[in-house]
């Protein structure tokens, strides 16, 4: 059968090690088609099939070695382009086709010897046209089982730098967190300085410390149950109460079946944080922020509303409030392939909400 060798070539080529696979698969299938049209054919020109039988097994045994040279030859040449690659079937089927007329010719005779054999034409001319119909169909053939491969492996490369893409750009954005979340947190710590209060200061410091030593060594790429998420935004909290404890009350409602649901890491993060830095910090009065989640059907639904100045009737809300929200809403695009998303506004004067729409995943 005509099937690629396991060769040097092979394995510094650019398709997938399927293609000898495949060969083999789709010479079997060919020959054996043509195998059975012959024999069908045959039988309307009065040629018994059973008594053919081995004469063809010969010949046609004969016609996939020639296609085993035939396909080496084409893979080895398979950077020509696809005008070249037509010529070149063209004249490989030239050379091959009278090879396999003289092999049914010389067959012909070793199964009649010591019958004489006289040379017919015509009938040399039939069996030259099969045989070139067959061989130019089998180049045809293993040239587009070529190009499926070639195509395979340039989808295969596409996918993975586009994966690569969308791996680099969900670390810029998680790790974009970072600054952001440092330098307000660096504000309170300044801000307690100016008050006085150095030792809640050096608490918050510390608190500081260990919560960039977790949230650094965590995958950008990795999901944690929302249990584990809640976990590392009570250590964030515990750097907000040294300043706001006495105007922050703050309360998750989340059920315990609802806890091991998967959510890309920190990504409550910035919603916390604009929460407290939006709410709490822009009021002189006492601030509730509640986080809540729910499972609705093969939806995860997480929101957080914060007290904050009622829009025209006090402060309003600072023009970067959606710096964290936007990164955040980027990383749900790109995590979930548009089946994530996020809202926010104001759901009544002086109280917002910010809701995220997550795939249900089960840890």
């Amino acid at each position: 059968m005509s099937v690629l060798p396991r060769s040097n070539a092979m394995a510094d080529a650019a398709y997938p090690g399927g293609i000898v696979r495949a060969t083999l698969r789709l010479s079997l299938v060919y020959w054996a088609a043509m195998f059975c049209a012959d024999s069908v054919l045959g039988y309307f020109i009065n040629i018994d099939p059973i008594e053919s039988a081995a004469l063809k097994f010969v010949l046609f045994g004969a016609a996939a070695l020639m296609t085993y040279g035939m396909s080496l030859l084409l893979f080895r040449l398979r950077r020509l382009s696809f005008t070249r690659k037509a010529l070149l079937c063209f004249l490989l089927t030239a050379v091959t086709a009278p090879v396999f007329t003289a092999i049914d010719f010389f067959n012909y005779m070793l199964c009649q010897y010591p019958k004489p054999v006289s040379f017919d034409p015509v009938y040399s001319g039939y069996t030259l046209i099969e045989g070139a119909s067959m061989l130019f169909g089998w180049s045809c053939l293993f040239v587009a089982l070529l190009y499926h491969f070639e195509v395979r492996e340039r989808e295969r490369r596409l996918a993975a730098i586009r994966e690569e893409a969308l791996t680099t750009q969900m670390r810029a954005l998680r790790y974009q967190v970072n600054p952001h979340f440092l330098f307000n947190t660096l504000n309170s710590i300044a801000a307690l300085i100016e008050e006085g209060a150095a030792t809640r200061a050096e608490r918050m410091v510390l608190s500081l410390s260990s919560f960039m030593r977790t949230t650094l060594s965590l995958d950008p790429m990795h999901d944690l149950p929302l249990a584990s998420e809640l976990a590392l935004q009570e250590e964030y909290l515990e750097i907000e109460r040294e300043r706001f404890s006495d105007r922050m009350s703050f309360r998750i409602d989340v059920p315990p079946a609802v806890r091991g649901a998967l959510v890309p890491s920190l990504i409550l993060q910035p919603l916390i944080e604009n929460a407290i830095k939006h709410g709490v910090g822009a009021t002189s009065g006492p601030v509730d922020i509640t986080l809540e989640a729910r499972r609705d059907g093969e939806r995860l639904h997480i929101t957080v509303e914060n007290d904050m100045p009622p829009e025209g009737g006090g402060q309003r809300p600072p023009s970067g409030m959606g710096i964290g929200l936007r990164n955040v809403a980027e990383r749900l695009q790109l995590r979930f392939q548009g089946d994530g998303r996020l809202t926010s506004g104001a759901v009544a004067p002086g109280r917002y909400r910010v809701a995220l729409d997550l795939p249900w995943r089960p840890s």
